[in-house]
Parts: C-alpha cells; structure tokens; sequence
C-alpha cells in the first residue's frame, strides 16, 4: 500500500486521501448510491501523483536514484509526466519524458514548467499505425543512451498497481466498508490491477467494472485511432491479467465528452475523458443495478487540460461531425429513470 515517509511534509504528503463525494444529481432517483473518487484534488492534478510517488519514492529512499545524478525516462500521454515531474523537481531528479503529438498544448506547457525536458514523438508506429510503441521505442533508446537514466515502465511496474491499495483503501473506508460496484478506467491497467488485487484481498464481492476505450486494445480487440488521451492503450500492457474485471464496457470517444459534459452540468465536477468514460458507463448500466447497491467511480483528473478539446464545442463539432445541440444529448433523467424502474 503506498504510504508516505516521515520526510515528506511538503507538496509530497498532500498525495492521496482524496474526496469521496456523494453524486447525488448525476441519476436522480437511481435507487441506488453513486460517489465519485475525486482524484483531481492530488496536487499534480490526478491519480497519477499515486503512481508517481509509489514507483520513485522507495528508490530515492534506499539511495539507489541519486540527485544531482540519475535520470528519470518515461513514457506518458501527460498525466503520469506531470506526476513525475512534480517529485523529479522535490527530489532533484533530471526528468526526460516522452510524449506524442496528441498531447495537449496545456500539458506540454505543465510539463516545461516543472522542468521537464518534453521529447516529443510525432510519427506512428508503422507497423500499429499507433504512436505508443514508437513511444516505448524512444523511451528504450534514451534509457540505453542517457548515463544514469532510469525507466519506471508505468506499463509493467507492480508498484503501479500498489498504489491504487491505497485509492480503493480510502474508498472502502469512506462507505464503511460497503462497495457493491466499483467503475474504474483502463490504461496501463493499474488501478484495475491495484484495485481488484486489494478488494479481493479483502474478501469482498464487489463487481469491478473495467471502462475500456472503443478501438482500444487492451480487452483483445483490433486497435483503432482514439482521441481522448489516457484511455484505453494501443498495445496490452503488461500489468493487464485476465479476470481482474468482472464487466467490461467499451466506451466511444464522443461518449466521454458527453459523460464529461453531464457530470459538469448535474454534478458541477470539471474531469477529464476518462471520467467521461467512467460515467457514461454508469449510465449505460444503471438499469442492472439493484436498488440500495453502492457505486463508487474513480474520477482520474480533472477538466482543465481538455478544455480546448473535450469542452469545446468547435473541437467536437470537427472531430466528431455533430453540431452544438447534439454535443450534450445523453441519455435524459426521465428516460433514466424509466429504464432503471424496469
């Protein structure tokens, strides 16, 4: 479970032990309890810091990433970077992180702020047609090449998953220990590793709901070019195992910018896409969900780095052809709330 250490009174201490908040607005009269795990309130922004803090923190504790010397090399579509380049600026560790031409201007400017040196990879894989493993590629270059670097591997690094004890922890304690769904999205598959390992380490029946990416590729099907950055993953990473979900639920692009655009406009919660996603899976589910049942959904970061695309009306219409008064047609309450009596 990932704890902080009796040195990290700074930005450091602040990571985990989000809000969990009760979504009373997002499906009125559903029957049953929906709170959302709020972890855009960790100081870099999202869930990532967890992972961040959880892959680098014992190393830089036992001496084994030195500062002033070692170089952190990682691959991210933006969030895990501005984990990392938050503790790399604490520690004193030179950070070199990867990104693709996908990721938005705003956290490219995060990224450089924090000192980050920005690597950006801008041609596809040509053998996927996807840019993460010309990612990894660059990545595996720069950590043969740069003296004294060091690649945490978001993708295949058990400590990702150790993180997310924590984040279900801080869940199960906020319900009294009463969670009958949990939704959580999919990218390296940690906090769906981290999660399941935990819950079924402690013996409890919750239906684990994995939101997966529509022409992602980690749930076994053909990879496809997605939009939304952070969900869903063109290869199948490494800390993925099969069972670890017990539903799985494929969700569009355009379908997280309504789930994002419903929970700002019920809930008042500015999130990122893969809440979208999360919530637009919840919606879709709701009907199946017994009354008086317990939901929590990981809300992984928060809306302000997609304000030119998600929450842009001109990005959407572009993207997806649909004008403005299609952009937030969703599911309406009143049919929600038919569907659910059913």
């Amino acid at each position: 479970m990932l704890t902080t250490t009796t040195q990290d009174t700074g930005v450091l201490a602040t990571i985990g032990n989000t809000p969990l908040i009760q979504l009373n607005k997002l499906i009125p009269d559903a029957g049953f309890h929906v709170y959302g795990k709020l972890e855009s309130l960790n100081p870099g922004g999202s869930i990532k810091d967890r992972v961040a803090y959880s892959m680098l923190s014992g190393l830089i504790e036992r001496g084994e990433l030195v500062p002033g010397r070692s170089v952190i090399v990682e691959s991210t579509s933006g969030n895990l970077g501005i984990g990392l380049a938050q503790l790399c600026v604490y520690f004193g560790l030179r950070f070199v992180c990867v990104v693709d031409a996908r990721t938005t201007e705003q956290n490219l400017s995060i990224l450089r702020a924090y000192g980050a040196e920005v690597n950006v990879v801008t041609e596809v894989d040509p053998d996927t047609g996807e840019y993460l493993p010309a990612r990894l590629r660059r990545v595996r270059e720069l950590a043969a090449t740069v003296p004294h670097a060091y690649w945490p591997n978001q993708y295949a690094n058990p400590l990702n998953a150790a993180a997310h004890h924590r984040t279900v922890a801080e869940i199960l304690s906020a319900v009294d220990g009463q969670l009958d769904y949990l939704f959580c999205a999919t990218s390296s598959c940690g906090t769906l590793r981290g999660t399941a390992e935990y819950l079924r380490s402690q013996n409890l029946d919750t239906t684990i709901v994995a939101v997966d990416a529509e022409g992602s590729a980690i749930f076994g099907k053909r990879p496809m070019p997605r939009l939304i950055p952070g969900h869903g993953a063109s290869v199948v990473p490494a800390l993925f195992g099969e069972g670890l979900a017990d539903r799985v639920m494929h969700i569009s692009d355009l379908d997280c910018v309504r789930g994002c655009r419903r929970l700002v406009g019920t809930e008042a919660i500015l999130a990122g896409g893969s809440s979208g996603a999360v919530v637009s899976a919840l919606l879709r589910l709701a009907p199946e969900i017994p009354p008086g049942s317990t939901v929590a959904l990981v809300l992984p970061d928060r809306g302000d780095r997609y304000l030119a695309t998600v929450y842009s009306d001109d990005w959407v219409a572009e993207k997806f052809g649909v004008d403005a008064a299609d952009i937030n047609k969703v599911l309406g309450a009143a049919d929600l709330r038919e569907k659910i009596a059913c």
